[in-house]
């Protein structure tokens, strides 16, 4: 067991969380006789690294330095560089409204999306705690202050959650055990399953602490919404049975205390000794950086997915408390193992298993990943982020072949592709084909550098070096090698 109580933040509570990371999968590695993969190389570090914590591929200038740095500290250098830039700010912001609405069905979220965007950006430089922030969430004030998508004016709020939930207690109630606990209550929204674990009645008495949210105007979840503080009963639907409001372990809050069911159920959740909030914390972000949950899938905590690792789950969730619920803490604890910086090369055909976590698996690009990506490499503006995102807005599991193949056929076959390597529109290909102190050899490591964030292997040089003697006109060779590495597989996966 692992206490990160009086280091959190410090170098050496986040080395020891690194090692006991190390030292829960080798032990399982080695039970399962598997040879783990070695440590990334430098260039694929620094891509990997700049695309979980900023979202984007590093710069040229970026990678020069990184791989002419010799100290023997740069990889921790460039995790606390990456944790202070505003771009892990806006990067992450970008995943937790991804999250938080990831069950929207109201119409027109793209303003309120904004304003929910906007409060998690407040909240993220400010790096305040998780707990902190869930609880803002479960009880943000309603009724005459919900937000509008008809002013122009965006204000900092989390309303956004209530409003992508239709302002339902049933579908609350299933986006916040689904999101802040790692719960799927919805299979027993309707009826029991004979082997699930959760019973329709659990189900409508956790709804039960939403009951009081009213719609003044049902076909509106834009529109007033006030609150009955005193309403925390629900009929089951199809039944003529009413619950009222308790949590899933079966406790009935003690209503003495005079406070909302929201800011009840808030206590309850954020709680320290809660079993699910701070490992579905954990679990989330271990699947953002190594491509799948330690318990898989993310919302089948207490399910019937056991846990790869439950000793690792558990310090994590345990560190995590010590430390505050400091996010930072625990991503730089994660990003800082030797399991995050294995190569995602396989080297032994042993490493097939990827819930062992012997190599780094291969992740599509998320569409602002992506859009943040093109952008660095070819210099192309804000203009193509739209066309982007529509793209790939439905693309929710990044780590999926079906993914990788879509983006490749949408980035090959579009508009897009032809505008950002043309040498009269892409800022890169421009400075590359006129930088008169760049001889061949130097021009196709830059374009490699751009791209794939690497330099080119002496194969693949001579073989640009081929094509490109074999043009009559070198500006547009140029344009063909750039537009053939953006289409590569490895410009479009996180590996």
């Amino acid at each position: 067991m692992v206490s990160a109580g009086g280091e959190a933040g410090s170098d050496a509570g986040t080395e020891k969380l690194a090692t006991r990371i190390d030292a829960r999968l080798n032990e399982r590695i080695a039970q399962a006789h598997v040879k783990p993969a070695p440590q990334a190389d430098d260039a694929e570090f620094l891509r990997r690294l700049s695309l979980d914590l900023t979202g984007r591929i590093p710069y040229v200038s970026e990678v020069r330095a990184f791989l002419a740095d010799t100290s023997a500290d740069k990889r921790r250098v460039a995790i606390e560089r990456r944790l202070a830039s505003p771009e892990y700010v806006s990067n992450f912001a970008h995943v937790w409204r991804a999250i938080l609405l990831a069950q929207a069905t109201a119409q027109d979220m793209a303003f309120v999306e904004s304003q929910l965007e906007s409060w998690l950006t407040q909240r993220l430089r400010e790096n305040a705690p998780y707990d902190q922030m869930v609880r803002e969430i479960l009880t943000v004030p309603l009724g005459d202050r919900i937000a509008s998508n008809s002013t122009t004016q965006i204000v900092a709020t989390p309303l956004a959650f209530y409003q992508a939930n239709e302002l339902k207690p049933e579908t609350l109630a299933s986006a916040v055990s689904r999101v802040f606990l790692g719960v799927n209550l919805e299979c027993a929204q309707c009826h029991n399953h004979p082997f699930a674990r959760w019973k329709q009645e659990q189900f409508w008495e956790f709804a039960g602490f939403f009951a009081g949210v009213q719609r003044l105007r049902p076909d509106n979840a834009f529109a007033a919404a006030p609150e009955m503080m005193d309403r925390r009963s629900l009929m089951i639907v199809g039944t003529e049975r009413t619950v009222q409001a308790r949590f899933l372990d079966g406790a009935e809050p003690d209503w003495s205390q005079r406070q909302s069911p929201r800011a009840a159920l808030a206590d309850w959740i954020t709680a320290d000794d809660n079993p699910y909030f701070a490992r579905a914390a954990v679990n989330r972000l271990w699947a953002h950086f190594f491509g799948r949950g330690l318990v898989n899938p993310l919302d089948d905590l207490g399910g019937i997915s056991a846990p790869s690792h439950p000793e690792l789950l558990d310090e994590l969730a345990q560190a995590f408390v010590a430390s505050g619920y400091d996010l930072k803490f625990l991503i730089r604890a994660i990003v800082s193992s030797q399991a995050y910086q294995r190569t995602s090369r396989q080297t032994d055909s042993s490493q097939q298993e990827p819930a062992l976590f012997a190599r780094m698996v291969l992740r599509g690009l998320t569409p602002e990943q992506l859009f943040a990506s093109l952008a660095v490499a070819t210099g192309c503006g804000e203009e193509s982020r739209g066309a982007i995102k529509t793209r790939f807005s439905s693309l929710e599991r990044p780590n999926e072949m079906e993914t990788s193949i879509l983006q490749s056929l949408a980035v090959m076959n579009g508009q897009l592709a032809s505008t950002v390597t043309s040498p009269s529109e892409s800022k890169t290909l421009a400075a590359v084909i006129d930088a008169p102190f760049l001889d061949l050899n130097a021009k196709i490591e830059t374009l490699y550098l751009a791209t794939l964030s690497r330099q080119p292997t002496e194969a693949e040089s001579a073989q640009m070096r081929t094509y490109l003697s074999s043009q009559l006109d070198e500006r547009e060779a140029l344009a063909d090698v750039f537009w053939a590495l953006l289409n590569s597989a490895e410009f479009k996966l996180n590996h």
